[in-house]
């Protein structure tokens, strides 16, 4: 007998509940149903009980579609989601699925919105609200899933600053790091997002103590967002908002240029976490003058150039 849930105990088991209903509206088994969505059954059986991890979103639009639910499952998801995250930054979620604009200051961790998969799951697997390995995948999935709307149709302007700490603290270790900050640079590339890095030498600044967003919305008003490890602070109040985003503005001002900083985690990617098979820009230097000197080639010059070999004397 199917396991019978209560649909208001959580949203997962709104989500289930309504699915089952379409499905049994639709004349189909959980087994077909999984088949049109690529799933297996028992996946759909999971969905239906709020049992398992909760559903992608992209899983849900195929559900969402093939039965005709006219977006009603889509409309859920957002709400299911936030499920897998602490209640005090549930909110601020809320807000940043629709913002148009997403200011970031990070003074410990890379922003979830620009995380690896390997990189996400070790800060997450460190949360004292988590509850077992299921519950950490349904989080990693649920922050990666954040991360489509970057490339969406609706895309927002992302900006970000890193302190220098940032690229510097070996989250995971150096093959992990490495990735991250790979992923760092290719998606600094997108028209939409812009990274900067406050280094080291900047000293004390008003976002210290932890970590600060403000949200544009779509009509204009601004929400701030404070997080330290085990605790977030939304503020709509306009006067409060109106200092965090100036101080938000004055970070990027210490903070070094776009370019200079893609230029310093490039420096902090080869120096830090270079693959232990790559040798560093100065080992593939002396590595190439060894093997021009055995092949009786020219030496390198200290700027890169060659130093010609001396003719011979008529």
């Amino acid at each position: 007998m199917a396991k019978t849930i209560d649909p208001q105990s959580s949203m997962a088991a709104l989500f289930g509940s309504r699915l089952r209903k379409l499905r049994d509206a639709a004349g189909l088994t959980q087994t077909e149903v999984g088949a049109l969505a690529h799933v297996v059954g028992s996946r759909i059986a999971q969905l239906e009980r709020a049992t398992g991890a909760k559903p992608t979103l992209e899983l849900t639009r195929v559900l969402d579609r093939e039965l005709v639910a006219d977006e009603l499952l889509i409309d859920l998801w957002p709400y299911v989601y936030r499920e897998a995250f602490p209640d005090w930054s549930q909110a601020f979620i809320a807000y940043s699925a629709r913002a148009r604009v997403i200011r970031q200051y990070s003074s410990h961790a890379v922003p979830g919105l620009l995380q690896t998969p390997e990189y996400a799951r070790v800060l997450l697997s460190m949360g004292h609200s988590l509850r077992d390995a299921e519950h950490l995948e349904e989080r990693v999935a649920a922050r990666l899933d954040r991360q489509v709307r970057l490339t969406g149709p609706d895309r927002p302007e992302l900006w970000v600053v890193l302190d220098e700490a940032v690229l510097r603290r070996p989250v995971g270790g150096a093959a992990v790091m490495r990735g991250q900050l790979e992923r760092l640079l290719r998606m600094a590339e997108e028209p939409n997002i812009t990274v900067q890095v406050l280094p080291f030498d900047q000293g004390a600044h008003g976002a210290l103590a932890g970590s600060l967003s403000v949200l544009v919305m779509p009509d204009g008003t601004e929400i701030a967002y404070t997080e330290g490890a085990h605790h977030g602070q939304l503020t709509e109040e306009p006067e409060e908002v109106e200092q965090f985003s100036l101080t938000y503005h004055q970070l990027t001002a210490m903070a070094l240029p776009p370019l200079m900083s893609l230029d310093l985690i490039r420096s902090v990617l080869e120096a830090d976490y270079r693959a232990a098979s790559i040798p560093s820009r100065s080992g593939r230097r002396r590595l190439a003058q060894q093997q021009l000197q055995q092949r009786g080639g020219r030496r390198l010059r200290a700027g890169g150039g060659r130093i010609p070999r001396r003719r011979p004397r008529p």
